[in-house]
């Protein structure tokens, strides 16, 4: 491999090197103090979680990777970093370092993400699954545990934990106290270590002076480690400016507990100016490596940069074996960002500019949007925002969209019609019923001349698909809105399978079968030739139900397969358009006598109905239709009647579906005819107490599940009774094994 090959890695090459360097153990500096008696401790303790919290610069990474050194057991490393904070990336985060580790099955990582895949739900049980039933110990180390800042993702984590089997650790650091400890602490199940177990004593003093040529007896050592109260750090650093000045080491200033900024001035003024210059600027880098330091400073010479400061221990670390990706000691980075901002204010923003634009051209957007969030220039990252916000989401990472939507702020999406367009489908897709209608309103009030930057052909075109889709002014705006739409999304649109497939819903509403089975044909078809799938599976869906009302059962059994082998790929089971699938499938599995199948399908479309609201009330409305229909096929009238008290929850909102309304009005009459059930038939749980199911897997109290759904601790109490009392259970541990048993959670 040549040098300029080695310098100019392709897209891939870099996310690559990035991943490789997440999740290896860091290699420890030359002459890193060990903590050999605290690494067995930890190692014999058979506590399942090993808690190392202690502020900046005690050495929390090093003892980690310590740990890592001395294990015979497989080690599943994880450098945590912001983008781990949204639950979806952390469970894929942990599950690739557990495969990497040569444990876990080979669809793990992808069953973590999918189209609206529910992490409580589904992901994590499926990974803790997967942890508890690992045919051997291992250790899970995660390091920077306080990157994780978001209640969810400490919800998912806390299940994580309770997974690790016997003979298995997890192995986590922290600058903060970790949210799982309390409760570890209480069943004696956590080894905590914390600050004064990771000070280092006067031998350890001695090493770190040694290491960096520096003389010091055994009276010096003592005072030292006095002065700095044994931080590692602390002493590292008086190592540094003592070899400046070695004749009097011991007369190191100390007296700040935390050796603040005489020492940090010493290590840094006592460099050449153009190292000074260097180390401030690359500061705005969570990574460096040496042609993105380039980027950032295109005056200097990164690559020797670099070595230089490798070669001088100035507190830079290296990612990965081969050198090439490198981040600073976080307290030292800290110092660098305070002289940064004390010194060139005005060059901040110009730095993550470069960097930005680096990050972009070499293929990892994400992280050129990260840049520019902290920069003022909010018209920059709200065009970069609105082309990866619907892959983003798509991959099921709707925690990360939502904090640059966070980020961005309301005021400047709304500047910015399309992505107020797609900050809408965000809530119509998740069923977001509290931000679903000011968002469209926002969006109908817009006015937009530009070109859009999602794919699609114009912001008109996109506001009448969102119209459509919500079909908030009856089926007629739907029909002319989706007419509109598929006349502007042309053949090579990656919007053009959605516009056809709106078109075709507003058929089925104006009770045109043949137009809407010719259109869904048509988006199934473009939808698989550009590989849009996320339209695939409700098209093939209700392809499935025109065939079956015909009596073409083989025909409808092809239309199925497709849905379900596209949902299956995609890990699309929690999605909202995923629910007719389910649907059809039930009805199919019924008419071929399987009825095993058909109830395992009916869970499936039970589970995801919370998502389908009256924000896309056409969906709504005709899935729980046909889903109440297979329902009094099998004699159970109370469900059907439980999804028609929710069919007309919707339509009191949005009461013009044109034939859905007399479809629904024909079923009712119907299921009239059918005596009330006895107490022998339980009800189904409702969307509200389906939503609140899968925290009955977490050990959070009542009060706490309120906060994360924003409703009364009341409510909480009132629903979790109603679970127990369908599901014939009297315990938490019991509702949860009984609702997997059912197919209400897990894989």
């Amino acid at each position: 491999m040549t040098a300029n090959t080695r310098d100019a890695p392709t897209p891939a090459d870099l996310g690559q090197l990035l991943l490789d360097a997440k999740f290896s153990v860091p290699q420890p500096r030359q002459g890193t103090v060990g903590h050999s008696d605290l690494v067995e401790t930890a190692r014999s303790s058979g506590c399942r979680l090993i808690a190392v919290t202690a502020p900046a610069g005690y050495g929390k990474s090093t003892f980690l990777a310590q740990c890592a050194a001395a294990e015979d057991r497989p080690v599943a490393w994880v450098s945590l970093d912001p983008f781990d904070d949204d639950p979806a990336t952390l469970l894929a985060s942990v599950a690739s370092a557990f495969c990497r580790a040569g444990l876990g099955s080979p669809d793990l990582v992808s069953d973590m993400r999918g189209q609206g895949v529910s992490v409580l739900g589904r992901a994590a049980p499926r990974l803790a699954a997967e942890l508890r039933a690992s045919p051997v110990p291992f250790v899970l180390m995660l390091d920077d545990l306080h990157e994780l800042q978001s209640a969810v993702c400490h919800d998912v984590l806390g299940m994580v934990i309770s997974a690790i089997p016997r003979g298995s650790q997890l192995a986590a650091a922290s600058r903060d106290e970790q949210p799982e400890l309390p409760r570890l602490r209480a069943t004696a199940d956590a080894l905590e270590i914390g600050a004064s177990d990771l000070a280092l004593d006067a031998a350890g003093a001695r090493q770190i002076f040694a290491n960096a040529q520096v003389s010091l007896t055994p009276e010096q050592a003592i005072a030292v480690t006095g002065r700095t109260e044994g931080w590692p750090v602390g002493l590292y650093l008086a190592a540094l400016i003592a070899k400046q000045s070695p004749d009097q080491p011991q007369t190191v200033s100390g007296e700040d507990r935390y050796v603040a900024d005489y020492l940090y001035h010493e290590a840094l003024t006592r460099q050449p100016k153009a190292i000074q210059r260097f180390l401030r600027r690359t500061a705005v880098l969570d990574q460096l490596s040496g042609p993105l330091c380039q980027a950032v400073l295109p005056t200097c010479a990164a690559d020797v940069q670099l070595r230089r400061l490798e070669a001088h221990n100035l507190f830079l670390t290296p990612l990965d074996r081969e050198r090439r990706w490198y981040r600073y000691h976080a307290l030292f980075r800290e110092f660098l960002l305070g002289e940064l901002h004390r010194t060139e204010p005005d060059i901040i923003a110009t730095l993550h500019e470069r960097a930005a634009n680096w990050y972009e051209s070499n293929g990892l957007p994400e992280q050129a949007v990260e840049h520019l969030l902290q920069t003022t220039d909010r018209d920059r990252a709200t065009r970069l925002v609105t082309k990866l916000a619907l892959p983003t989401f798509m991959a099921g990472q709707l925690a990360t969209v939502q904090h640059w939507y966070r980020s961005i702020g309301d005021v400047h999406i709304e500047r910015h019609p399309p992505l107020a367009v797609l900050r809408c489908w965000a809530t119509v897709l998740t069923g977001d019923v509290a931000e679903g209608p000011r968002w469209a309103a926002v969006v109908d009030a817009a006015s937009f001349d530009g070109v859009p930057g999602d794919g699609s052909a114009s912001f008109d075109s996109a506001r009448a698909m969102l119209r459509a889709g919500m079909c908030a002014a009856g089926p007629e705006a739907m029909m002319a809105d989706a007419t509109f739409a598929v006349g502007q999304e042309a053949a090579w649109s990656p919007y053009r399978d959605t516009a056809m497939w709106l078109l075709a819903q507003a058929h089925l509403l104006a009770g045109h079968l043949e137009e809407a089975r010719a259109v869904f044909t048509e988006a199934s078809a473009i939808a698989v030739e550009m590989g849009n799938f996320d339209t695939i599976p409700s098209a093939e869906a209700q392809l499935a139900w025109l065939a079956m009302d015909r009596g073409s059962w083989q025909e409808a059994a092809g239309h199925v397969n497709l849905a379900l082998a596209t949902i299956e790929d995609n890990r699309m089971h929690d999605y909202i358009c995923s629910i007719p699938a389910f649907g059809a499938a039930a009805r199919l599995s019924l008419h071929d006598g399987d009825r095993k199948e058909t109830d395992r399908q009916l869970a499936r479309a039970m589970r995801s109905r919370p998502t389908a609201t009256y924000l896309m009330p056409y969906l709504a409305v005709r899935a729980r239709l046909q889903l109440a229909r297979v329902y009094f096929a099998i004699a159970d009238a109370a469900t059907a009647r439980q999804l028609l008290r929710e069919i007309e929850d919707i339509l009191l909102r949005r009461p013009a579906l044109g034939t859905l309304s007399d479809d629904t009005d024909e079923f009712r009459r119907a299921l009239d005819t059918i005596a009330a059930p006895g107490s022998a038939s339980p009800l189904p749980l409702t969307p509200a107490e389906l939503r609140l199911l899968p925290y009955l897997q977490t050990h959070l109290t009542a009060d706490m599940i309120a906060k994360r759904l924003f409703i009364s601790i009341h409510t909480v109490k009132t629903e979790i009774k109603a679970i127990y009392r369908k599901l014939g259970v009297s315990s938490r541990d019991d509702a949860v094994r009984k609702a997997k048993e059912t197919g209400l959670l897990g894989d």
